[in-house]
């Protein structure tokens, strides 16, 4: 399909939020996974997991994607981020997603840097059922690259989620929380009885190194789901 793009909106220094307006066209699709995206006719699309739950499509009649840029606000040639350009948009597609019913009622979501971006939709969807415990654990570069980070402090504010945060590069002089590499500490204070659900979603050596730490808490692997989920310029392209 052929969406138009609806807002450009600032996440991070290197990250922008970018609406497509659906405009009574519908997508089905599950929390967590992605889509294919580029200009209209451009042959190469990258894809790009939509950033928002089924229930806030159906509301605002808007996806949400979570785009990484450089220095200059670019996303690269595939993809202009101009309000009114067309995009060309194929999916939905992926395996990593939040089961529309799971029994359990505790869950984790564990994102490294743009891997927040199908957390988002995860976490969105599960907390659209009452009486879930959630948590979510997120760790970025420097402290000026959390995404949705107003969203998830005023969730956890309201009691909603339990949020934790940790800054593995540089951070101002105003940052009290967590610094450097994470460990079990980090997560502890997330991991309740019964064990939850946990979903991870990050660079390669977040996804891999997290399950340990995990296992070390005592969650199993059977309670683990994973995804790596890169910087764009290390995604591959897809041709059409």
């Amino acid at each position: 399909m052929t969406l138009r793009i609806r807002e450009v909106l600032p996440a991070t220094p290197r990250a922008r939020v970018v609406r497509l307006d659906l405009v009574g066209q519908h997508l089905p699709y599950l929390a967590g996974q992605a889509v294919l995206v580029a200009s209209h006719g451009y042959e190469r699309r990258r894809p790009y997991s939509i950033a928002v739950a089924p229930e806030d499509v159906e509301r605002d009649g808007w996806l949400e994607l979570l785009v990484g840029v450089d220095a200059s606000g670019v996303a690269g040639p595939h993809l202009s981020l101009e309000c009114g350009a067309l995009v060309d948009v194929e999916g939905p597609l992926g395996r990593f997603t939040f089961s529309a019913g799971p029994g359990e009622r505790r869950f984790v979501f564990i994102a490294g840097g743009t891997g927040i971006a199908p957390l988002r939709a995860m976490l969105r969807h599960a907390l659209s059922e009452p009486g879930r415990r959630i948590g979510l654990f997120y760790s970025a570069r420097t402290s000026g690259e959390f995404a949705f980070e107003p969203e998830w402090r005023s969730l956890a504010r309201a009691g909603r989620i339990e949020f934790r945060q940790t800054v593995t590069r540089e951070a101002d002089e105003d940052w009290t929380g967590a610094r450097g590499r994470f460990g079990p500490g980090d997560l502890a204070p997330l991991i309740h009885d019964p064990k939850p659900v946990c979903f991870i979603c990050g660079p390669r050596s977040f996804v891999e190194e997290m399950p340990r730490v995990l296992g070390e808490l005592g969650v199993g692997a059977d309670r683990i789901r994973v995804e790596e989920w890169g910087s764009e310029s290390e995604k591959s392209e897809v041709r059409s």
